[in-house]
């Protein structure tokens, strides 16, 4: 880190930045998985499949310990992004407006697992009038065991703007700015051991129950000011735009606040193992997101999740979910597909 802060000023910063790429990173600090964060987590994102919620439910699907819900490693990214802003000279990565999410399942995540983010710069473009950006996230356990590796693109910009700076400094008059010390980062450990994927318990869905064109029954979520306000907390993300609406309009969201795109992103995941009915079976899962959700003035929002199986595949036993979420008439995924396993 040393020699990254004696960059600062002395380099051109995209020549910098595309010299990162591939470069890779362990965050010093591990995550301890506790049992009532991963109830706090699953009441924030609706997930009320009894394994997050009871230990002898959880070891009748197969699981030593409650498992976390689907997009539970979220909670990684405040540290990942300060992180970044370090290696990333700059790059102001408080302001970035995520685009893509994919989620890779190698294991599930369990209360007493003690978690570490292995990072690093995937790819890096400028394209219309923006830095994209890719950061892979590595997610390993105690045992030194990958568990999960997170994809996640965002837009940003390497040229600071009149005004950026003024929006940036509304925001943080709204919401304290995060004053946590940046992650000390070490050489990431190579190679990282994939862990192994139990097979789907008895209570998963049976592969010759399920064939393509079967449609999921559809669900319809609600969302208040209360719950973004609720999953802000949990999570761990003070952006105000997701819960006080001068921040929203501040940015150009005139029509109010809106959901955290990962909020909505955990939602699509529980529709889904609901219909699997095991929330350790997801292999895959990714979501392009385009629309915002609104939680207007009378403080409530409507997301209806619809699904269709897009294809099986006999040799692994997957199935693989076409997800679509709408809302106010618009889908709020471009793309969204989940595979999941099947017994």
């Amino acid at each position: 880190m040393e020699v990254i802060e004696s960059l600062r000023g002395q380099v051109d910063p995209i020549t910098h930045i595309h010299s990162l790429v591939g470069k890779r990173y362990r965050i010093e600090d591990r995550y301890r998985v506790g049992r009532e964060k991963i109830r706090e987590f699953a009441r924030a994102v609706q997930d009320f499949h009894p394994a997050h919620w009871d230990e002898d439910t959880a070891a009748t699907y197969g699981y030593r310990a409650l498992p976390a819900s689907a997009t539970f490693t979220c909670l990684l990214m405040g540290a990942v992004q300060r992180a970044m802003s370090e290696v990333l000279v700059g790059i102001d990565m408080t302001s970035t407006v995520q685009t893509d999410q994919v989620f890779r399942f190698h294991g599930p995540v369990l209360a007493g697992d003690e978690i570490t983010s292995n990072v690093s710069l995937h790819s890096f473009r400028q394209a219309f009038g923006g830095d994209m950006i890719v950061i892979e996230n590595a997610i390993t356990n105690q045992r030194e065991e990958l568990v999960i590796t997170a994809h996640t693109s965002v837009i940003a910009r390497s040229e600071a703007t009149d005004d950026a700076e003024r929006i940036a400094a509304g925001l943080l008059a709204v919401a304290r700015q995060d004053l946590t010390r940046p992650p000390r980062l070490l050489p990431w450990p190579t190679p990282l051991r994939e862990a192994s994927t139990a097979a789907p318990g008895p209570h998963g869905r049976a592969f010759d129950t399920v064939s393509v064109g079967e449609e999921l029954s559809p669900d319809t979520v609600r969302l208040s000011l209360g719950d973004l306000v609720n999953y802000a907390g949990v999570s761990g993300d003070p952006n105000p735009i997701h819960f006080h609406s001068g921040a929203a309009e501040l940015v150009g969201l005139d029509r109010g606040v809106v959901a955290h795109g990962m909020l909505t992103m955990g939602l699509g995941a529980g529709f889904v193992t609901k219909w699997v009915d095991d929330p350790g079976t997801l292999r895959r899962y990714s979501v392009r997101m385009t629309s915002p959700v609104y939680v207007g003035n009378d403080g409530r929002s409507d997301i209806e999740f619809r699904g269709r199986v897009k294809s099986v595949d006999p040799e692994t036993r997957t199935a693989t979910i076409a997800l679509t979420a709408t809302h106010d008439g618009k889908k709020i995924f471009g793309r969204a597909t989940a595979e999941v396993g099947l017994r």
